[in-house]
């Protein structure tokens, strides 16, 4: 027996089947999470935005506020994205049981052959290279008011010498306080402190010997560490040389300090800070960076003590790719290129830097950007940021105890006993 269907039928099964089949032209998404915010996480969009609309990609970046837990949470959950961005060389190579070892995914000779030296053996475990910088950041940057020191007749300091006389003289002279700290960041509360530490081991112990130090081969508790400590405490504990002592910049959040040096000539004069804080400025001081009038943002390489390494401190965001898809491989390979921040990047984001040798200079419009660049090229000793290269366990840690440390918790011998015991459970 024949069947028959109406025409009516027909039309609306063959309107079914069609709805339900895929574009041809429809972009495929490429989803990709990372912990920084603000404005560089729009001229991130925007030039992943570009890039795929050249490509037939609908590329999504999602930023985790606490990152660390967060991605975590995520993998565990089984909804890993396609790419990630750690802050933390260490904290990424805990993960190389799931990543994809970027040898698979991109030309990794020529990628690295573009990069500042240092930068292309972070996150490398068994011989394989896990992740690689999509951006760069300086942290031995020390920050000021011109127009605050103009009008306290103040001049920058050129020798670290220059800089504890500076310091005795904005207190003397109660002129406010010489330093704005502060270190706390909610779930990553102590992280500032440990670039303090950082940059003094850096310079006290050289290259070879600060990475010893993150690798836990030199302890918390040596000479060497000891001596750094004792620097930052002279620095931040002196009563009189931040606002309101250790407790009170404990309890204070980092980015809070660039409207105290920035705005309020009687609060701070200098803030030691990574050359991300610009996206903490605010409004108006953002707007006047931006339009690169520097009345009130200035900055200073931090200078180092007598007979001790001249070195420079800085860190990053690593990308890794949690599956081998080819529009995973195309977004990686943009956004570990010198091709990423040569679109609209750095007008949203002024200060960008790429940690690639060949990313043209002539790209950095704001001069104070385009210094700092030339400061990470030209360092004679360069250091990643050691916490960040740790252990998971043992980075918690060190943020924890150089919290309860400054805050009059925990003596510093005690916290960095803490620390170097965090190492049996790395």
């Amino acid at each position: 027996m024949k069947i028959k269907f109406s025409a009516a039928i027909v039309a609306v099964a063959v309107a079914a089947s069609v709805s339900v089949l895929p574009s041809a032209h429809a972009a495929e998404t490429v989803t990709v999470y990372g912990g920084f915010s603000g404005a560089q996480a729009e001229g991130f969009q925007a030039e992943l935005d570009a890039f795929g609309a050249a490509n037939n990609l609908d590329i999504k970046y999602t930023v985790l506020n606490s990152f660390d837990t967060d991605i975590r949470v995520k993998v565990k959950a089984g909804q890993s994205p396609d790419i990630a961005m750690w802050p933390q060389p260490g904290g990424l190579l805990e993960y190389a049981s799931v990543l994809e070892p970027l040898d698979n995914l991109v030309d990794l000779k020529a990628i690295k052959a573009t990069l500042v030296p240092g930068w292309d053996t972070l996150a490398v475990k068994g011989g394989k290279t896990y992740g690689l910088p999509v951006s760069a950041n300086v942290k031995s940057l020390v920050w000021y008011n011109p127009a605050n020191f103009k009008a306290a007749g103040l001049t920058v300091p050129k020798t670290d010498a220059d800089l504890t006389k500076l310091t005795a003289t904005i207190k003397n002279k109660k002129l406010g306080f010489p330093w704005c700290v502060g270190i706390e960041s909610g779930g990553a509360t102590g992280w500032a402190a440990t670039d303090w530490l950082e940059e003094y081991v850096l310079r006290y112990g050289g290259v070879a010997t600060y990475n010893s130090w993150w690798k836990g081969k030199v302890a918390f508790n040596s000479p060497v560490v000891t001596k750094a400590g004792n620097k930052l405490a002279e620095i931040a504990l002196t009563p009189g040389n931040v606002n309101g002592g250790g407790k009170s910049i404990a309890a204070t959040g980092f980015g809070n300090t660039a409207a105290l040096f920035a705005t309020n000539k009687s609060k701070c004069f200098m803030m030691r800070q990574g050359s991300f804080i610009t996206d903490f400025f605010p409004d108006a001081i953002k707007a006047e960076y931006k339009a690169n009038d520097f009345t009130h943002v200035g900055v200073f390489k931090l200078p180092t003590p007598a007979g001790a390494t001249d070195g420079v401190l800085g860190g990053g965001d690593l990308a890794a790719g949690f599956n081998d898809n080819a529009a995973t491989k195309k977004v990686l390979s943009f956004i570990l290129s010198d091709q990423l921040g040569q679109g609209t990047m750095l007008s949203k984001y002024p200060s960008y830097l790429s940690a690639h040798k060949t990313f043209p200079g002539s790209k950095y419009s704001n001069p104070i950007t385009k210094s700092i660049a030339g400061i990470l090229a030209s360092a004679k000793a360069f250091g990643f940021d050691g916490s960040d290269l740790e252990p998971a366990i043992v980075n918690a840690t060190e943020w924890k105890e150089l919290t309860n440390w400054i805050a009059g918790k925990k003596t510093m011998k005690q916290a960095f006993a803490a620390i170097d015991a965090s190492w049996d459970k790395a």
